[in-house]
């Protein structure tokens, strides 16, 4: 951990079939991680730089957002804290709107548009099944059931741009969930010796700068 704070920006493939207007065969992935961070920090980092596009965008690029002929007035209106819903109260949210999910059950793009259809601000839809997120998230120590994970969600039914939380520091923990995933633990032998030699708490997220760009464009 020389390294406290890291970041990239680079081209990420998804090597899975998708026929989305979300889904990219090939994205743009902005992509930080901070050591000594928790859950709750690392969500006031994702949502001020969140913020900090938009006001950036709004200060230089209103011409071109003029040439599109929307309304960006709510874009104005983003400023931290963002609202939250947790995945239980979602779920429960969604049932009412017709769906019919259970615990466990992951959200998808309708369920994504469903929550911010209506919203003018993003919104944090904290929690998520340990089945749901990668074996890397770290478990909620106050519910063994659930991740310490968030995604931001875009407003007005555009989705999840973002998602980030806590990382597992438990080496017992991460080698459980690497075999429960199919995974052999050996081919992951460079990361548990992150663990292994001594670790602190940390937390990342991962942005897709395009689906930003479709959600600020509108």
């Amino acid at each position: 951990y020389s390294l406290e704070k890291v970041w990239s920006l680079t081209t990420s493939f998804r090597a899975e079939k998708s026929k989305t207007p979300r889904h990219l065969a090939e994205f743009t992935h902005l992509e930080g991680e901070q050591a000594w961070a928790n859950f709750e920090y690392i969500l006031s980092v994702e949502e001020q730089l969140l913020t900090y596009i938009v006001d950036h965008v709004l200060k230089n690029n209103y011409k071109e957002l003029e040439s599109l002929n929307r309304d960006f007035s709510y874009l104005h209106k983003i400023t931290p804290p963002f609202d939250r819903i947790t995945y239980t109260d979602a779920i429960e949210l969604l049932n009412k709107q017709g769906k019919n999910l259970k615990f466990g059950d992951d959200f998808g793009t309708d369920e994504e548009r469903i929550l911010t259809l209506n919203r003018d601000t993003p919104l944090f839809l904290v929690g998520a099944p340990v089945s749901a997120k990668p074996f890397y998230t770290k478990i909620n120590p106050n519910d063994e059931k659930m991740v310490l994970s968030a995604d931001i969600l875009a407003p007005r039914g555009h989705g999840e741009i973002l998602t980030g939380g806590q990382r597992e520091d438990n080496l017992d923990s991460l080698i459980s969930r690497i075999k429960k995933e199919g995974f052999e633990p050996e081919d992951y032998s460079w990361y548990l010796d992150l663990r292994r030699y001594g670790s602190v708490p940390h937390s990342g997220f991962g942005f897709g700068i395009e689906r930003i760009v479709r959600w600020i464009c509108n």
